[in-house]
């Protein structure tokens, strides 16, 4: 399946860089046979690619404004391809006198739209607030590569290799980034995941050593639907309004986090820290919020001094 499908790409890339390409020709250079390459057609024509037979002796070609970029290239397939200027006194008696031109436009080509591609990446990284350490000023910028390069391979359905930082422990993970999910102070990721075999939530200020590998993925719409079901993620939820107190232990950490909804911080004369911020997913913020442990104190809402009990109340029979 894997050989037929790098076929059928390989196909499409040489009808659109050679309009009229005969089904022999197409052959020849998929190293296949006729009779192989007109059910290549069908299965091309039966995913709604519009390539077409002009007739006979005429051969193939786009009936639609349709096109692939061919050059989208790896790092390999643009160092492998930059690679030919060395040699090019050695064959250059050998090529048309074109081709030499025509190379030349493909490298500047190349380097156009990566060019383009990095400055697209900064448009996009520019457009979201990836979190703020509290203490930060407004006016001071904090991008997160890792956020850029899942943007990326998100629209270009890439499967992405990165290190996951999880329990203290470095693990490297192979994703494909379905979607990124703000949270209150941070962005989550989305993706499934190919070692355990299923959609899994990842924090993206964990992944670190991002890279983006050639192998494309499909997304499953139905595991997709699937998981917002189970997580009741598409359900709306009310603004909650936390009040708390730190203690002096606690502020210099507390003023390293990052958070997307910034929260209002007031030094107290006695050296605590309050911190007021209104959040809608309360069970992630406690969650957070128990590192903490007898350093932070919350103030309001008043019901939820009642919920921390409880836990505590739990958490002491475990150990009883």
């Amino acid at each position: 399946m894997t050989d037929r499908l790098i076929r059928l790409m390989r196909i499409i890339t040489l009808v659109q860089a050679k309009p009229g390409i005969l089904a022999r020709e197409l052959a020849e250079r998929c190293e296949t046979t006729e009779r192989t390459i007109y059910r290549d057609m069908e299965a091309l024509s039966a995913m709604h690619i519009p390539i077409a037979n002009m007739g006979h002796g005429r051969g193939y070609m786009f009936i639609s404004n349709f096109a692939m970029y061919p050059l989208n290239w790896s790092d390999e397939e643009a160092h492998a391809f930059a690679h030919l200027a060395e040699v090019m006194d050695d064959i250059r008696p050998y090529l048309k006198p074109a081709f030499e031109s025509a190379y030349e436009k493909v490298v500047a080509s190349n380097q156009k739209n990566k060019t383009e591609r990095v400055e697209w990446s900064e448009q996009i990284g520019g457009l979201f607030k990836t979190g703020l350490p509290a203490w930060q000023n407004d006016g001071d910028e904090w991008k997160s590569s890792s956020l850029v390069t899942l943007l990326q391979a998100g629209m270009s359905q890439n499967t992405i290799e990165a290190e996951y930082l999880t329990q203290n422990m470095k693990k490297v993970v192979r994703l494909d980034p379905y979607c990124l999910i703000p949270r209150e102070y941070r962005f989550d990721l989305l993706a499934y995941c190919h070692l355990s075999e299923t959609l899994r939530i990842f924090e993206v200020e964990n992944l670190q050593k991002v890279r983006i590998l050639p192998r494309t993925f499909r997304k499953d719409d139905f595991l997709l639907q699937s998981h917002f079901r189970k997580s009741g993620a598409c359900q709306e939820q009310e603004w909650i309004a936390f009040k708390i107190r730190f203690s002096r232990d606690a502020v210099e950490h507390v003023m390293q986090q990052k958070f997307l909804v910034r929260p209002i911080l007031t030094m107290e004369p006695e050296g605590t820290l309050l911190l007021e911020t209104i959040l809608a997913e309360d069970q992630e913020f406690l969650r957070w919020l128990s590192q903490y442990g007898p350093e932070a104190e919350i103030l309001e809402p008043e019901g939820y001094r009642s919920v921390m009990k409880e836990r505590l109340k739990r958490w002491q029979q475990l150990y009883s």
